[in-house]
């Protein structure tokens, strides 16, 4: 299911958007659709490597590639 959202921008802005969009093979939604999810993902991105840095600080273990490898009985 789709749906519409309405966006004000100045004039200025609304030619740089369309230009920049026109350069790259896509629309102004298709820009502002792919622009906004990449910041979401960015935000994601950087929130998990937080979380993950907090944790092998909290813990600081770490393994081989040749310790995984026996592990899991690839060699």
């Amino acid at each position: 299911m789709s749906t519409t959202f309405t966006m004000r921008l100045g004039e200025g802005q609304k030619t740089l958007i369309s230009q920049y969009a026109a350069i790259h093979g896509q629309s102004m939604a298709e820009f502002v659709l792919n622009s906004a999810l990449d910041v979401i993902e960015d935000a994601t991105d950087i929130r998990d490597w937080k979380a993950a840095k907090e944790a092998f600080d909290k813990n600081p273990v770490t393994h081989s590639n040749a310790g995984i490898m026996r592990e899991f009985g690839v060699q």
